[in-house]
């Protein structure tokens, strides 16, 4: 009987919780709520405020300046992008002639990167690009085997690209990727790459270990690294890479954004801030452009140029108002060579791609409240089982009236085990984001398509016929 006295109000006070979840998720699933800032597409982009992007648009907003996007494509139709992607290139049968469309259905890579670049803005609910007047020249390569990169970079040079971006990289060494990088910058591009992440690479890759083009390390929301980050000699900055949302295609996401880490987001950062500098500046020459940057980043972690922040974290503001020296060259071609990665032991070295894409842990926003409702009344049912069970365990076992008590291994009718079950996850409209998961709440994918088991790095020796490209 003590049992059963303290048994009630425990289910009582359980019952009572379940019925608060139910009311607030059906209060959820069923009206409007106040929208938070942090359930916007712009309460997202914590970024913008840490680099005081705000306070640069009173300057410049990257107007009359182009930025190559080198990468699958760009979903030009997004609503964030209308308007802000001229017709540009495929060297793919996945996209049309002119680039402006993205094959990759799992991560939309180049559209995000074009995003982060040159968003339109327009609310709340719409991305803001670092350059927002900036335009963007889609080089479609298609889904990642068989790109070609150097292709890519030099019809970037060719047709006016002032910045061009590399959120993409190869391990091992590709004499036409290097040749490439030369006429392009011969041109009077600024060239920015991807250092690189842990998942798959263990050093700096190609393109942005070439001499000259700005390699951008990643950085969190604390400012520290992301350790997710590659380090090396030829890093030369680092920028924001964690949590960073951007516009996808509608097969990646049902809303059209998605959140992800990696120093692919951090280059497209600075991609948009070396068009600002140029749009401000531009009587300044491309090695002109790269030393503001370098020469006005935040110094962090050894002094001076260090293998995890390069020169340091970008300083926006700094680079489009100090007072900067004119630079005789670019301060990248006089630095570091290039140091090509080299097989781990108990490899064989061979050309195996290296799966590396932009979406870390491919956490689009498709999670709402919807989600979190479910997420809730599941936890009420687990205290229910548990108070059930540990009641059970205070209850003298008596026999039944007119029989035995049932055999070991038996229950009583009403106490089985419950099935584990799953509800699936609803993903919210267009234009309603929501806030993307914990870090670290979900497990690490490979760096590589959302939700496919990443190859191993096959990083061959110097000289070795370089992997198949992949996103960064």
């Amino acid at each position: 009987m003590r049992t059963g006295k303290h048994r009630r109000p425990l289910l009582r006070s359980a019952a009572a919780v379940l019925a608060l979840v139910t009311a607030a998720g059906a209060g959820l699933l069923a009206g409007p709520a106040p929208v938070r800032a942090a359930d916007t597409v712009r309460g997202l982009q914590w970024y913008l405020d840490t680099l005081r992007i705000p306070e640069a648009h009173k300057l410049t907003k990257g107007k009359g300046v182009t930025v190559a996007v080198v990468d699958g494509g760009v979903y030009a139709a997004h609503p964030d992008l209308k308007g802000q992607v001229l017709p540009g290139t495929s060297f793919s049968k996945d996209v049309p002639a002119d680039g402006r469309s993205d094959p990759d259905r799992e991560n939309g890579h180049g559209t995000k990167m074009a995003g982060i670049i040159a968003g339109r803005g327009g609310g709340s609910m719409h991305q803001l690009g670092i350059a927002p007047e900036a335009k963007i020249l889609p080089v479609a390569l298609g889904l990642p085997r068989d790109w070609d990169i150097a292709g890519g970079i030099r019809w970037a040079a060719d047709h006016g690209a002032d910045v061009i971006n590399l959120s993409v990289g190869v391990t091992g060494s590709d004499p036409q990727i290097t040749e490439a990088v030369r006429y392009a910058l011969g041109k009077g591009a600024v060239l920015v790459a991807a250092a690189g992440n842990r998942r798959v690479d263990r050093a700096v890759p190609l393109p942005a270990n070439i001499p000259g083009v700005l390699a951008v390390g990643a950085t969190g929301k604390t400012g520290s690294l992301w350790s997710g980050s590659v380090t090396g000699p030829e890093v030369g900055l680092a920028a924001p890479g964690e949590r960073i949302i951007g516009p996808v295609p509608p097969p990646v996401s049902p809303n059209g954004y998605g959140v992800t880490d990696g120093t692919s987001d951090a280059t497209a950062v600075v991609s948009g801030i070396a068009a600002l500098v140029r749009s401000r500046h531009p009587d300044l020459d491309a090695a002109d452009v790269v030393n503001r940057l370098v020469r006005t980043a935040r110094d962090q972690g050894a002094r001076g140029r260090d293998p995890e922040y390069g020169f340091g974290s970008v300083d926006v503001l700094a680079a489009l108002t100090r007072s900067v020296p004119k630079a005789d060259a670019n301060p990248l071609l006089t630095g570091v060579s290039p140091t090509p990665p080299a097989a781990s032991d108990g490899e064989d070295g061979d050309d195996r791609p290296a799966i590396s894409v932009g979406l870390a842990d491919n956490a689009p926003i498709q999670l709402g409240l919807c989600l979190l409702a479910v997420l809730l009344v599941g936890a009420v049912v687990v205290v229910l089982i548990v108070v059930n069970r540990r009641a059970a365990r205070r209850r003298v076992p008596q026999a039944p009236v007119g029989g035995p008590p049932p055999p070991p291994g038996q229950t009583q009718p009403g106490h089985g085990p419950r099935p584990y079950q799953q509800h699936p996850h609803q993903p919210r409209p267009l234009g309603q984001p929501t806030a993307p998961h914990p870090y670290g709440q979900q497990g690490p994918h490979p760096y590589g398509p959302a939700g496919r088991p990443g190859l191993p790095p096959g990083d061959g020796p110097a000289g070795a016929p370089p992997a198949d490209p992949q996103p960064r």
